[in-house]
Order: C-alpha cells, then sequence, then structure tokens
C-alpha cells in the first residue's frame, strides 16, 4: 500500500538542488513521499495551523490530516506537509470538484460579506442546546455500549437514534428560510447542494463549515469508529453539510444513488408532510453499484422530525415522493481521505460490499462442494 506524490521541488527546472524540474522531489523526501499514512491518527501531535492560507480545502481538513502523517513527515516545514497532503485531496476530489472549489472562494466570500445571519448561536456548537440528553450522554460515556443503547439499527448497517432538539430544528429551519429570502432578494445565484437537489442550501456556505466540523470530529466520527471501522469511520476528515428540501413546489423524490461520502448522518427537520420514505437496497463497492438487490436488504424509513439516520455512503438509497406538505433534512457527507488513499489498493471488498461478501461466499461454498465431491470419488476408487 504504498502512496506516491507529495514534495515539490525548488522548481528551477535546471537540475539544481533537489528538484527535478517536475515539482517533485527526488531526495530524502521523495523517500518519505512513499511511505504509507498511518491507519490511526497520532493525538499527540499538535497541527499546524493553516488559516492563514489561500487553499483548495478547507483548512480544517489539513489539520485533521496532519496527524494521519507517516512520522518521518510530521517533522519537516509546513509547506512540504501542506504540498503533501494538497495531492492526496486533489486525486480524490471528485469529478468538477477542483473548479467547484476555486470557484467558491469568490462565492463564500460575497456571501459572508453580505449575509447577515438570524440566529447567530447556530455558528458556534452549542451541544447542550442542539442536542437531546440521550445523545449526549452516550457521546460523553463514548463506549461501544453506549451508543448500541441509544441506536436501532434498522437493518445491518443503518442505524437510526434521536439526536437533535426541536427547537435546534426550528431555529435551523428559519435560518435557512432567511438565507434563502436574502438569496432571492439580492438576486444572488445559489450552488445547490448537489446535482440531485433543485432546492436546498450548503450550510458551510454561509458560515456554518466550523460548527460542522465539530459535529462530525466530536459527535458522528466517535459513532463511526464504532459502526463503520471498515469504511475509515475512525478516520473522517473533512465533510460537505447541506440542507435538501422537498415538496409539491419544490423536489418531489430522489432517485436511487450513493453518496459521495464515506459515512452520510441524515436528519429530519420537519415540518409536517406525508410520504418522503427513505428506502435502502444494500451496501455496493463501485464494480456492483448496479447488481441485484437481495431480499434481505431491503428496507423502508419513515422519517421523524430531530431522528437521526447514520449509515455508509456507499449504501445505496433514495427517497420516495413526498406527497403533501414541506420535508426539510440535514445532510451531513462524512468523508475520510485516509480511507480513499487505502482503498485504491483493495482488490477485495467483501468486509463491507454486500455483493463482494455474497460472491465471496458462493466461491466457497463451490470450493466445499468440489472438495467433498473430489473426496467421494477418491473414497469410490479406493474401494474398488
Amino acid at each position: 500500500m504504498a502512496m506516491s506524490g507529495g514534495g515539490v521541488g525548488n522548481g528551477n527546472g535546471n537540475g539544481n538542488g533537489n528538484g527535478n524540474g517536475n515539482g517533485m522531489v527526488s531526495g530524502s523526501f521523495g523517500r518519505v513521499a512513499m511511505s504509507k499514512l498511518r491507519l490511526n491518527p497520532d493525538r499527540d501531535h499538535k497541527p499546524e495551523n493553516y488559516d492563514d492560507l489561500q487553499l483548495d480545502f478547507s483548512p480544517l481538513l489539513f489539520k485533521s490530516l496532519e496527524q494521519y502523517l507517516p512520522p518521518p513527515m510530521l517533522g519537516v516545514t509546513r509547506d512540504s506537509k501542506l504540498h503533501y497532503m494538497r495531492d492526496i485531496l486533489l486525486r480524490y476530489a471528485p469529478e468538477g470538484e477542483r473548479t467547484r472549489v476555486q470557484r467558491h472562494r469568490e462565492y463564500r466570500q460575497r456571501i459572508m460579506s453580505n449575509y447577515q445571519p438570524l440566529h447567530r448561536e447556530l455558528y458556534t456548537m452549542q451541544a447542550a442546546d442542539f442536542f437531546v440528553p440521550s445523545f449526549l450522554k452516550a457521546i460523553a460515556e463514548n463506549t461501544v455500549e453506549s451508543f448500541r443503547s441509544i441506536v436501532a439499527e434498522l437493518t445491518p448497517g443503518v442505524y437510526a437514534f434521536d439526536m437533535l432538539r426541536p427547537q435546534f430544528c426550528e431555529l435551523l429551519l428559519a435560518e435557512v428560510d432567511n438565507f434563502e429570502r436574502w438569496v432571492h432578494d439580492s438576486n444572488f445565484r445559489i450552488m445547490r447542494p448537489n446535482t440531485m437537489n433543485n432546492y436546498g442550501a450548503v450550510l458551510d456556505d454561509f458560515g456554518m463549515e466550523a460548527m460542522l466540523e465539530k459535529l462530525m470530529d466530536d459527535f458522528i466520527r466517535p459513532m463511526s469508529t464504532v459502526f463503520f471501522p471498515d469504511v475509515g469511520g475512525s478516520s473522517l476528515d473533512s465533510h460537505h453539510g447541506f440542507v435538501v428540501e422537498y415538496g409539491l413546489e419544490r423536489d418531489v423524490e430522489l432517485g436511487f444513488h450513493v453518496d459521495d461520502s464515506e459515512v452520510t448522518l441524515n436528519v429530519c427537520l420537519g415540518t409536517q408532510f406525508s410520504g418522503g420514505e427513505l428506502f435502502f437496497r444494500g451496501v455496493r463497492c463501485d464494480k456492483h453499484v448496479n447488481s441485484e438487490t437481495q431480499r434481505d436488504e431491503v428496507l423502508d424509513y419513515k422519517h421523524v422530525p430531530g431522528r437521526a439516520v447514520l449509515h455508509r455512503g456507499r449504501h445505496r438509497h433514495g427517497a420516495r415522493a413526498t406527497i403533501a406538505g414541506h420535508r426539510v433534512n440535514l445532510l451531513l457527507w462524512c468523508r475520510s481521505s485516509v480511507f480513499r488513499e487505502l482503498k485504491k489498493y483493495q482488490k477485495d471488498c467483501s468486509n463491507w460490499c454486500g455483493e463482494c461478501k455474497r460472491q465471496k461466499k458462493e466461491r466457497q461454498r463451490q470450493s466445499v462442494t468440489a472438495t467433498k465431491l473430489e473426496l467421494l470419488k477418491r473414497g469410490g476408487k479406493s474401494n474398488t
């Protein structure tokens, strides 16, 4: 599982120094770049501060990823760490993401300069005001038992639990409504959460990025470490946070898909609605994303305001039509650059892909059957 890329040379192209003319270091740092990322973070390491730089990705992402660098990298300069991590992140940015990130710099700056928040208390983590007591208690205890005590496993890998206080849901709905009124009144062209949703807003874009990063780091990652270790649940280091809206004058339904995440948090905010059930149809790797659904993989789930659903991003799902009222959901796509790096070298996904598991079991069954037949043949020959 060696990893390439990372260091940047002096770029003089003349063969002097450590640079080789194409941006790569050929000396000792080049050998470091071939090291593996840590599977587990170095929690004792104090990351650099990247807030003063103009970056393609959030400074929080670089600070988080730095704890997973191979030990020799921790002592190099901030510039060297930055280039090493940026190389990794650029390789895993979804198609079109790089252009989107560049546009987002100016887009977010315009919002921050002009939009006046309605409820500023939403923009920093106020856990006691945001979450129900049972969720806070489980997080504080931070044990397998505490997490399992609050969740219902609806089907393997899909967990539901009470999470958000009604007042928080009301405030967030009001904030989103206020932002969308500002967008309309200022003739501002809003960027929607993804290519599937025509309504909704990216919360990171109007100031909630730090709060949502805290939500992922302190609340979702501990649970994902327990429930989703096979897809990088312990190494979540970036997120995409947004709300989506459904109703007769908005998006009505959402087609069958997988998320661009390792772990997805989906919480219904309200309000009054009928329909809109989530449906799940099994976890799949890229190779088997369109494979047939097995009978035991079928799940339909009815949303309850304040109640969260946590699942792997690769768990195929969709949303049925919202036939009355207005439904709004908070989504947090949590990603692991470490898992995405290691996945390059993972030829067998049978520890998390349902179809890979099924095929592996079938191969094992065929092998056992063939072995039995061979033993029977040998036994028959020896008897004659």
